[in-house]
């Protein structure tokens, strides 16, 4: 059955796979609308439900065994619908297995190291999945984007030049492996918004009042840099989707299904790492098997010496 299933899953999310060593043209190679076949958002809903017990599965075999770890990256634009993918896919797990973090403007202290410094900071621990919303890509987008930005991170002359984005996508790319091989996932989604989509949204924040609180006016900014992030994302997707670390775009135009996606992709990392629960030694069945004696010899609760109260 979980072989059936396995494959399953496979091919669900091999579409969205981004071949290693291939050119991304965003625009042309992936639709943010794509539904797979799925037709009906109740039939999504269904989907990630199972999905969402599958996931609760693993991790309590993953927690258990505690010898890989996993880490989830989260890139998109504003709106693109983060939040609520890690609302949603994670919803059935263990909080006390997962931990996100969440990457602003950097601080004074982040800024004093290494670009990679405060990445490396919130990694997840053995038998926990990590989730960084927004991750360490976000210095060959927003960065790229923005190259003002390199003027805060004090960098020596000789490391900003011509070829910085393509050191920066290699140093990425040695850090990932270098992960890897020591027993941490990296899985990394792109959810792939259209513009048109990201309008309504956007409007939908304005237009009501319980949203309000999502819109900031720097969304609108940063939505006139739409081809620039666009090109910026072509070059990270082709540069660093590697087979040990590979990129995932997951369709964002419907959440519902971009939530499917999401789950689909984490629960075949996790039955691919495959963990288990750990074997007791026959020194503690032994001791197993005394305290099950021990408890079934059991007739009835001791009592004090003025017998039982109420509390």
């Amino acid at each position: 059955m979980n072989d059936v299933r396995a494959k399953r899953i496979a091919s669900f999310i091999e579409p969205l796979r981004v071949e290693p060593g291939s050119k991304v043209r965003l625009a042309k190679d992936f639709d943010p609308a794509f539904k797979a076949g799925v037709t009906k958002k109740r039939e999504g809903r269904e989907l990630l439900r199972a999905g969402v017990e599958l996931l609760a599965e693993y991790q309590r075999r993953l927690a258990a065994e505690k010898t890989h770890g996993v880490l989830l990256c989260l890139q998109a634009l504003d709106a693109g619908g983060k939040d609520g993918t890690i609302r949603h896919v994670m919803s059935g797990v263990n909080p006390q297995g997962v931990k996100v973090s969440s990457f602003k403007v950097p601080s004074a202290e982040e800024l004093d190291h290494d670009y990679l410094w405060r990445y490396a900071c919130r990694l997840p621990a053995r038998g926990e999945i990590g989730i960084f919303n927004r991750s360490h890509y976000e210095e060959v987008l927003v960065v790229r984007v923005h190259p003002e930005n390199l003027d805060r991170q004090h960098l020596p002359g000789a490391s900003v030049g011509k070829d910085m984005w393509a050191r920066r996508y290699r140093e990425i790319n040695d850090w990932e492996r270098y992960l890897t091989d020591n027993g941490f996932a990296v899985v990394k989604l792109f959810l792939n918004l259209s513009w048109e989509q990201q309008r309504a949204r956007f409007l939908k924040r304005i237009d009501v009042p319980e949203r309000n609180w999502k819109f900031s006016a720097a969304d609108i900014r940063e939505r006139s840099f739409w081809k620039d992030y666009q090109h910026a994302f072509s070059e990270m997707l082709s540069a660093t989707s590697k087979p040990w670390a590979p990129w995932y775009v997951i369709p964002a135009d419907r959440k519902w299904f971009a939530r499917l996606c999401a789950g689909a992709v984490l629960a075949h990392t996790l039955m691919e790492l495959d963990p288990q629960y750990p074997r007791v030694s026959d020194e503690a069945r032994d001791e197993l098997r005394k305290a099950r004696a021990e408890l079934e010899a059991e007739e009835k609760p001791p009592t004090t010496a003025g017998g039982s109260r109420r509390a």
